[in-house]
């Protein structure tokens, strides 16, 4: 599915004010509404505690030990992007550091997920530039072999297009497609106002047991209690 050695330079990016209205959600609420899909694996990590993002896929195919197309794609981002790296194989090399979230601010662009490594914590912690990784590794890389940017990629098993809506938290990584977007904020807020009702009920003592009609099906299941 793959093609290298290309960079697309139109993304057709979802409407600035239906990412605007998934905002408010984190992952695992973005991941429920959406049927439970769009999930990155666990092992892509935020590289340091608090880190947060919600942007618009700038994707980029890269090969292992060579972080050439990152650069090449801090050229095709547009205000409130995120960078979505794949890598042709596994590989757990420092692509990605300070100099280069530098340079990503600089162009409007708001964190990175990256099946790949990434290093220079410390200073990203005090840029407050979200990262999410699969390793944090000090290893170099080189600029030598070409992949793509705005490619269809596969991230962490998550397929990823340009302009699909990115958002990372403590809970992990949701990739929402494009098309979708709208859907899902919607769907997202209708699920955190039922969440809002259940939270009340259960602070009052309501037991999950009863509020999610739970005794008849454990019952049947068999279920006894001993005294």
């Amino acid at each position: 599915m793959y093609e290298l050695g290309v960079v697309h330079r139109t993304v057709e990016r979802p409407d600035p004010a239906d990412v605007e209205a998934l905002r408010p959600f984190g992952v695992s609420t973005v991941h429920e509404a959406m049927g439970r899909t769009g999930l990155m694996r666990p092992h892509i990590r935020p590289v340091y505690p608090g880190a947060a993002l919600i942007g618009t896929a700038v994707t980029v195919l890269l090969q292992p030990g060579d972080n050439w197309m990152l650069h090449v794609a801090v050229e095709q981002l547009k205000p409130g992007d995120v960078l979505v790296a794949a890598c042709t194989t596994e590989c757990e090399d420092g692509f990605f550091g300070e100099l280069l979230a530098t340079s990503v601010r600089s162009r409007g662009g708001v964190g990175l997920v990256i099946d790949g490594g990434c290093r220079d914590v410390d200073e990203l912690r005090e840029m407050d530039f979200p990262v999410f990784s699969r390793a944090v590794h000090a290893k170099g890389t080189v600029k030598a072999t070409l992949g793509s940017v705005n490619v269809p990629v596969v991230c962490a098993n998550a397929l990823v297009h340009p302009g699909d809506v990115v958002v990372a938290d403590a809970d992990g990584v949701v990739v929402v497609p494009a098309g979708r977007v709208a859907e899902v904020a919607g769907a997202s807020r209708r699920r955190e106002d039922n969440e809002e009702d259940k939270r009340r009920r259960l602070a009052a003592g309501e037991l999950g047991l009863d509020m999610y009609g739970m005794r008849e099906p454990l019952a049947a299941a068999g279920l006894r209690y001993i005294d």
